[in-house]
């Protein structure tokens, strides 16, 4: 069970690795099953993420690290989930709990260019031949072949 600072209340079952998954069940041991493992205030973790980020700022001179917060962690974790481990959309957003489709297609999947559309119809085994598509369009949306009137 995962119960974030912004979604109080939210139940969510999220894979975890298996190293993770030990350290918890060490120091879960003996303990009452509601008792919390890591028992501080969600402000105390927000500062410990903020003071993570200013030491890779000190230690790498990339101004970005000073705007890390705990909701990079979760978009983060959805994006290694999306794209290094290739799971499906739609268990990503059960598993992190995202319900809004199109906010989480805009802030996840991002636009799809020209290239990563033809690879992706490489894919399927009917679609033959180079199908242009039009750049602005959303590639994942949109036909690949034109229906044509009968009459």
């Amino acid at each position: 069970m995962w119960n974030d600072y912004a979604k109080r209340g939210k139940y969510r079952e999220t894979p975890i690795p298996k190293g993770l998954a030990s350290s918890v069940r060490t120091l879960s041991y003996e303990r009452d099953p509601d008792e919390p493992i890591v028992d501080v205030e969600p402000n105390s973790i927000y500062r410990w993420v903020k003071r993570a980020g200013e030491r890779r700022y000190a230690g790498t001179s990339d101004e970005g690290w000073t705007y890390l917060d705990v909701h990079d962690l979760r978009r983060t974790w959805g994006g290694h989930l999306l794209w290094d481990c290739g799971i499906l959309p739609a268990v990503v957003m059960s598993f992190g709990g995202w319900e809004d489709w199109e906010t989480f297609r805009n802030h996840y999947l991002g636009r799809m260019s020209p290239i990563a559309a033809e690879r992706e119809r490489e894919k399927i085994s009917f679609v033959s031949g180079n199908v242009e598509s039009d750049p602005g369009a959303d590639p994942v949306f949109e036909p690949t072949v034109q229906s044509r009137s009968l009459y």
